[in-house]
């Protein structure tokens, strides 16, 4: 997939602009949405965010494209710093980049991407939505962390799994593929000679 660094940088933006889009409105409209709609009484996600006067973020109610960019921004950093880097470094120690079929050793690498970034965001966002006016506690925070990674996990996994990654995929290959046919017919011999 990627070649060089700019490639995994584009890949990288690529990933969390659709990953912090899905992951805002799952956290906002599945997990939360039931109890800002019964705190506020309204008849919709949106109106009930609104009501509230947005989302807590450090004790402060921001609204929701705030939150989607400083999410964007923290996906983003922590992708490139720490997610690919890992990834591919878990990924190679289970199986050989060269001798493993390239599906199989990109679907190692989702799965150790998933395992690195779920847990990393899920602190992260336990950190910014703590509800600091009840005063700070780390065992709340640390309950809080493993609240979230329990919800965000399987949601994550099956996501980037089934959905957001092959997406990714076709969208990145259609952008950086110069000679579609030259690299058909790559593959196409590269698996001939395996």
């Amino acid at each position: 997939m990627p070649k060089n660094q700019f490639q995994r940088m584009m890949f990288a933006l690529i990933t969390v602009i659709i990953t912090v889009h899905a992951y805002v409105f799952y956290s906002l409209y599945v997990i939360n949405g039931s109890l800002f709609m019964t705190i506020t009484g309204e008849g919709s996600v949106i109106k009930a965010i609104n009501a509230m006067g947005g989302i807590s973020v450090f004790g402060n109610m921001v609204p929701i494209w705030a939150v989607v960019l400083i999410e964007f921004i923290l996906a983003y950093v922590l992708e490139v710093v720490l997610g690919s880097p890992l990834s591919f470094k878990l990924a190679s120690k289970v199986f050989n980049p060269i001798e493993t079929h390239p599906v199989l050793f990109e679907t190692a690498i989702i799965c150790a991407t998933v395992g690195i970034m779920c847990p990393a965001m899920s602190f992260l966002a336990a950190i910014l939505y703590y509800q600091y006016s009840a005063g700070f506690d780390i065992f709340t925070l640390l309950a809080n962390w493993l609240k979230l990674v329990c919800f965000n996990f399987p949601f994550a996994f099956f996501s980037q799994l089934f959905l957001i990654q092959p997406f990714v995929r076709t969208v990145f290959k259609a952008i950086f593929v110069k000679n579609p046919e030259k690299t058909a017919k790559t593959n196409s011999t590269a698996l001939v000679e395996e």
